[in-house]
C-alpha cells in the first residue's frame, strides 16, 4: 500500500486495508481488539511519539513504492485501456461494499447500509461480479466506511500516529480496525493462496493508479506531508465531512 495509502479513503480511493495472502484467526482478532480497549486516551493530531520508527518505515514504504509499485502501475496504466481499468476498479470497489455495508449498520446508518447491500447484490449479478457499476445508475450511492471509522463514531480515540509497513499512514485505532476490515474482505476467503495474493496485488496496483496524479503535489518534508494529510483525511471521514470550526463564532 505504501505511503500513498494516506489518500486511499478519500475516493482517490481507499487503498483498502488487507493482509496479503494470509487469513487472521478469531483469536488474533480478539487479542488485538482487547489490547485496543485499554489504549491510553491519546490525540493523534498532537502525538507522533514513535516518529523515529515511523520515519524509518515510511522510508522503506517509499522505497518499495518507487522501486516496484509505481513502475508496475505506470506500465499498467500505459497498457490497459481506460475501460479495462475502470472495470478492474469497479470489481474491487464492489468487494469493499460488503465491509462498508457492515460498518454503516454498526454506526446505525441503516439507510446507507441498505443501499450498500443493494449495491453488492446488483453489481455482483447484473454488473457481472462488480465489473460494471450498475447500482450507481439505479441511484444506490457509494459510501466510504471502515472499522476505524466505526470505532471513531463510537467515540474511541485515534491513539498515536502510526506508519505500517506496506500499508502506510495510519493510527493505532485504524490499525486495529484493519484487522476486521481484512476479515470482511471476500477475497480473504478464496481457497487458493496464490489467487488471493494475485488479487490483493492487483487491487494495490489499481488503487495506486488513481493516485499517480498526487506525485506532483507532494511538497516539503514528504513524511510530514503524508502524516498531516492522513490525519486530516481520517478526521474528515470519521466526521462524515463535518469538520469542527476551531475559530468558533467571531
Amino acid at each position: 500500500m505504501t505511503c500513498y495509502s494516506v489518500c486511499s479513503k478519500v475516493n482517490c480511493e481507499n487503498i483498502e486495508t488487507k493482509v496479503y495472502g494470509k487469513r487472521l484467526s478469531p483469536i488474533a482478532i480478539l487479542i488485538l481488539l482487547t489490547s485496543f480497549l485499554i489504549l491510553p486516551n491519546v490525540n493523534a493530531q498532537s502525538y507522533d511519539p514513535w516518529r523515529n520508527t515511523n520515519q524509518r518505515i515510511f522510508a522503506f514504504n517509499d522505497y518499495f513504492d518507487q522501486l516496484l509499485v509505481r513502475p508496475i502501475t505506470l506500465t499498467y496504466t500505459s497498457l490497459a485501456p481506460r475501460l479495462v481499468r475502470q472495470g478492474v476498479g469497479n470489481f474491487f470497489s464492489n468487494s469493499r461494499d460488503i465491509n462498508i455495508a457492515a460498518n454503516n449498520a454498526l454506526q446505525f446508518k441503516f439507510q446507507a447500509a441498505i443501499s450498500d447491500a443493494g449495491r453488492v447484490v446488483v453489481n455482483s449479478t447484473i454488473g457481472v461480479a462488480g465489473i460494471f457499476d450498475v447500482a450507481s445508475s439505479l441511484g444506490l450511492d457509494k459510501h466510504e466506511e471502515d472499522f476505524g471509522q466505526t470505532f471513531g463514531a463510537w467515540g474511541l480515540d485515534t491513539g498515536p500516529y502510526l506508519v505500517l509497513p506496506v500499508f502506510g499512514s495510519s493510527n493505532l485505532r485504524d490499525a486495529l480496525g484493519l484487522v476486521l476490515d481484512t476479515a470482511f474482505n471476500p477475497i480473504q476467503y478464496l481457497e487458493e493462496a496464490s489467487l488471493r495474493l494475485a488479487l490483493f496485488s492487483a487491487e494495490e496496483v489499481d488503487s495506486r493508479s488513481r493516485l499517480l496524479a498526487l506525485d506532483e503535489l507532494v511538497s516539503g518534508d514528504k513524511y510530514i506531508f503524508f502524516r498531516e494529510a492522513s490525519i486530516q483525511n481520517r478526521e474528515y471521514l470519521v466526521n462524515d465531512g463535518q469538520i469542527e470550526d476551531e475559530f468558533g463564532d467571531f
